[in-house]
């Protein structure tokens, strides 16, 4: 019986139905004008969308078990781990650095424009570096790991990666002035968002959102931050407004005429989860006991994933921008030849 009791917390948790089965058992519906209210009938959403998402595949034959496993067996393994791992990151860095935020901020509607302007700039700089430097990627490479876009793919994530990002995100947020309150409905708004922008093309083939795909980061946008398509690395690292990518370059439009191809760029089994979970440190460990000397070892951890102590480097910025460099000249060349013909 006890086995059944976990399996049916697990699932009632997992479909975020706990606080609607809650509200239906009081019979107390006062709640839903407040935000703990909104937050439990909306909980289910996300889970619900990942089972018609599942459906419709299947009603139209696209549905692909491979497709679905490595991302689901990624969560029970992290939900078996965080029975014993609990790390308060948020309340940790709001205790130990609110006292030094630069200003005071409330819950009125100017403060939280200006509390998601600074949650944006502290998801974008998590994000980066989640790129850019080579153990974070590792934390980061269980996401991207997937070789398909669906809703599963949000709940594919390394342990420790959680952890790391609420602390880079808070301090910003709480340095930057970003009170308590008004963080915790920005993360509700943004986790909510951040499942989102993972459907698939099963449930929204084009995700460009019409007149939002200018405003806010959709999910094409997010379609092309999970490509391996050279165009498409390293972009959209942002997470609702697309401000910041565009302030830093780092944005990048779906092109409608280009196959988004998804995963990482080293080979792997995309079917093995312990390539997909512990790939990464795998190759790191690698390349840092290959190194020779301290410097070039502790530059593996730092550098870019790609960089090389042989100066063969083959980062992500290197195969962008010698597309980019490549599809210019390219151009070039065909604008002289339509001259000539013109002539």
């Amino acid at each position: 019986m006890e086995i059944l009791q976990t399996f049916y917390d697990e699932l009632i948790g997992f479909f975020g139905i706990g606080g609607i089965i809650r509200l239906v058992e009081s019979g107390d519906y006062s709640s839903l004008s407040t935000f703990d209210g909104v937050r439990n009938v909306l909980g289910p959403v996300i889970p619900l969308l990942l089972v018609i998402e599942m459906l419709r595949g299947a009603f139209y034959k696209r549905f692909k078990i491979d497709e679905y496993k490595i991302p689901f067996l990624v969560f029970v393994l992290n939900r078996f781990i965080s029975r014993f791992i609990s790390i308060a990151a948020v309340a940790f860095c709001i205790g130990l650095l609110e006292p030094w935020a630069i200003i005071t901020t409330s819950f009125t509607l100017y403060w939280i424009i200006y509390g998601y302007i600074v949650w944006e700039l502290a998801h974008f700089a998590y994000h980066y570096f989640g790129h850019k430097v080579r153990i974070l990627w590792c934390l980061h490479s269980t996401h991207h790991a997937p070789q398909q876009m669906n809703l599963s793919v949000n709940f594919a994530h390394f342990f420790l990666e959680a952890p790391y990002a609420d602390v880079v995100r808070t301090s910003i947020c709480i340095l930057l002035g970003v009170n308590p309150a008004l963080l915790f409905f920005i993360m509700f708004i943004d986790g909510f968002w951040g499942s989102f922008i993972h459907i698939g093309e099963n449930t929204l083939k084009d995700a460009r959102l019409g007149f939002l795909q200018p405003i806010v980061l959709t999910p094409s946008h997010h379609r092309v931050h999970h490509a391996k398509n050279p165009l498409y690395m390293d972009t959209n690292f942002c997470n609702l407004l697309n401000i910041w990518d565009r302030v830093f370059k780092t944005y990048q439009d779906e092109r409608m005429e280009m196959k988004i191809e998804y995963g990482i760029t080293r080979q792997m089994n995309p079917n093995s989860l312990w390539d997909v979970y512990f790939g990464e440190f795998v190759c790191l460990g690698r390349d840092i006991a290959a190194a020779p000397g301290l410097r070039n070892k502790i530059l593996y951890i730092v550098m870019p994933p790609g960089w090389s102590h042989t100066g063969s480097h083959k980062t992500a910025k290197m195969v962008r921008d010698e597309f980019i460099a490549e599809e210019n000249i390219e151009r070039d060349i065909e604008a002289v030849d339509s001259v000539r013909v013109i002539a």
